[in-house]
């Protein structure tokens, strides 16, 4: 196990380090004005001068990422379950869940800080927005792919919809649906910093994107990728989180997970 960890590790950390290494190199050997393209070096130092102010965004993010992405984990399910369960309501409703892929966030955060208030729930909610299509494409195509005979079975013995429904159809989509929970943990974060950018002041305090404006603003480029880096610190956490609990819930029947993540 330990050499298989190493080699999946080791090789991204060598080709980080050659990287971070030229990006050193050619801004210090070209002179390159740190506003506009500052060194590693600058941005570890801005990372460690503003950690605290960096800690706290990144609570305040996770804690809307967080509940964006459980909402659409629950509400996408549902919403795949019911479309599942009919033709005619799939034609019927499916082509508007399109529109969640679709619509701009930033053009209707205006709406939702209306709607919600600024702060944390107008976050959370366009997180959810942006993340939730994905986990209900994916578990409609897990729950529309179960095998037909294995649904004659259950039906020649005489399990009821919901019997079906839970020890049939839920099960055979869990990879389906964990493909789409992994693709919307990293949609979370990225709705949740947008609708800061329009929603984020509150008495709560400030998220990762109202840090990123603010760095902006002031000319902060070290700050700015600081900021970008602890936000993808944060869509990495939780794209483990979920990859690790899809890993511990398939491993011992599907071939999607025989071996250590």
């Amino acid at each position: 196990m330990n050499g298989s960890f190493a080699r999946q590790v080791v090789p991204p950390l060598v080709a980080l380090g050659v990287l971070l290494a030229l990006w050193e190199g050619v801004t210090r050997v070209f002179g390159i004005a740190p506003w506009l393209l500052p060194p590693p070096s600058a941005i570890a130092l801005a990372g460690a001068h503003e950690a605290p102010a960096l800690w706290n965004a990144m609570f305040t993010t996770g804690r809307a990422a967080l509940i964006g992405f459980g909402l659409s984990a629950g509400v996408g399910v549902l919403i795949a379950i019911l479309l599942a369960s009919s033709r005619l309501l799939e034609r019927a409703l499916y082509p508007y869940t399109l529109f969640l892929q679709t619509v701009p966030i930033v053009a209707i955060a205006p709406l939702l800080v209306l709607w919600f208030g600024p702060g944390t729930r107008a976050v959370a909610i366009s997180s959810f927005i942006v993340s939730l299509f994905p986990v209900i494409t994916n578990t409609l195509t897990g729950l529309r792919s179960v095998e037909p005979a294995l649904r004659d079975l259950f039906r020649l013995y005489g399990a009821k919809r919901l019997a079906t429904l839970w020890k049939l159809e839920l099960p055979a989509a869990l990879p389906q649906i964990f493909t789409g929970l992994r693709v919307a943990s990293g949609l979370a974060v990225i709705g949740a910093i947008v609708g800061e950018f329009v929603a984020g002041f509150s008495e709560e305090g400030a998220g990762l994107g109202i840090l990123v404006l603010t760095a902006y603003r002031q000319l902060r480029t070290d700050l700015l990728f600081a900021s970008v880096l602890a936000a993808a610190v944060l869509g990495l956490a939780l794209f483990g989180a979920v990859n690790l609990t899809g890993f511990r819930l398939l491993k011992r029947w599907h071939p999607s997970a025989s071996s250590e993540p």
